[in-house]
């Protein structure tokens, strides 16, 4: 499908530099650049609670005194 997109000179010189240097035609490179910001955009939010190793427990200071606790039963 076709789309109409206004790239500021900057842009359109540096897709055309990249797109020169992998021997790709500017409108693949663009294809590319729009893929790799989609993919980056449904990446998990960093700032969610849930993500990581943590998402869901109690904060790290009060699990690891828990465990230390341990060590003195």
């Amino acid at each position: 499908m076709r789309t109409v997109v206004d790239l500021s000179e900057d842009q359109l010189r540096a897709i055309k530099a990249l797109a020169k240097r992998q021997n790709i035609s500017q409108a693949e490179a663009i294809r590319r650049a729009v893929g790799a910001y989609l993919d980056l955009q449904s990446a998990p939010d960093r700032e969610s609670p849930a993500f990581g190793l943590w998402g869901g427990r109690q904060d790290g200071l009060r699990y690891q005194e828990g465990l230390r606790d341990e060590w003195t039963e």
